[in-house]
């Protein structure tokens, strides 16, 4: 029995070592890049379709292991038409050098100067009844409608909000997204919620915030056209008429970075 293995550590080789941590780099990064979009719930798919599929087999399922196996094979066939995109931006990542670079995070200090002039910019808005909308990205990557408008990739200012939301300009209507402290992309398209249960004193505006909220984890902020007033929406719902003390509050609690170590294993929340 030992025999084999002491065959393989004989033949084991320095390079062998290099091989295998440059595969578990690499596979790594592709890991970060579908992070980033939401393709990881297509990939939670795929895991669930194979434990049926062993667990089917094991237990001598035959009906159900085939019909599992060819779904399979028709959805190996469609992987490289689902992934196009994630596929297209690791490529593009790669030709830009961008592949090896990892993400920074945001420290404190950068978090409450970051809430300082979201603040500033909204209470500016708000006053002159200019409509605005603005995502923060959380644990949920937004590549996807970040794509869908015009990349910046800013650090976030009052003076650049204040001047991508003034009326009748191109980046006016649409979606901000923030990542981190950066101004990503503007006039992103983001999709609308189907709840039929809003009031219709909400637009177009808001309900694209609480659309977007029900598909990720991103916490949004609107300011509405018509009256000025400062909303929020998260996980679906929507929290109006805020007074510009009670967002910092509420964007420091969102988007306080998650502590780190082992206390990762579980799903991070900002505390109410």
């Amino acid at each position: 029995m030992y025999v084999p293995i002491q065959g393989f550590i004989s033949s084991f080789r320095l390079l062998d070592i290099v091989d295998i941590l440059l595969v578990a780099f690499v596979l790594y990064k592709l890991y970060y890049l579908i992070c980033n979009t939401r393709a990881v719930a297509l990939i939670k798919g795929l895991l669930v379709l194979g434990a049926v599929t062993v667990v089917s087999k094991v237990l001598d399922l035959h009906v159900i292991n085939w019909l599992l196996q060819q779904g399979m094979t028709v959805i190996l066939v469609a992987l490289p038409v689902v992934f196009q995109p994630e596929l297209r931006r690791a490529l593009e990542q790669i030709g830009r050098g961008r592949f090896l670079r990892s993400g920074q995070g945001i420290n404190t200090e950068e978090l409450n100067r970051l809430v300082e002039e979201i603040a500033a910019v909204t209470e500016s808005l708000s006053k002159t009844r200019t409509g605005a909308l603005l995502v923060f990205e959380r644990e949920v990557g937004l590549n996807d409608y970040i794509d869908t408008g015009i990349f910046i990739d800013g650090t976030v200012s009052r003076e650049l909000l204040g001047n991508i939301f003034i009326p009748n300009t191109p980046l006016h209507d649409g979606a901000v997204i923030i990542r981190e402290n950066k101004i990503m992309a503007a006039a992103c398209l983001l999709p609308l919620t189907s709840d039929r249960s809003l009031s219709t004193e909400l637009g177009t505006r808001h309900r694209a915030a609480i659309g977007i909220s029900e598909m990720a984890d991103a916490v949004v902020v609107v300011v509405s056209e018509e009256t000025g007033a400062i909303s929020y929406t998260y996980g679906g719902h929507i929290y109006r008429h805020l007074e510009v003390k009670s967002l910092q509050k509420i964007l420091l609690n969102f988007l306080r970075p998650a502590p780190q170590g082992w206390t990762n294993i579980f799903k991070w929340r900002p505390a109410k």
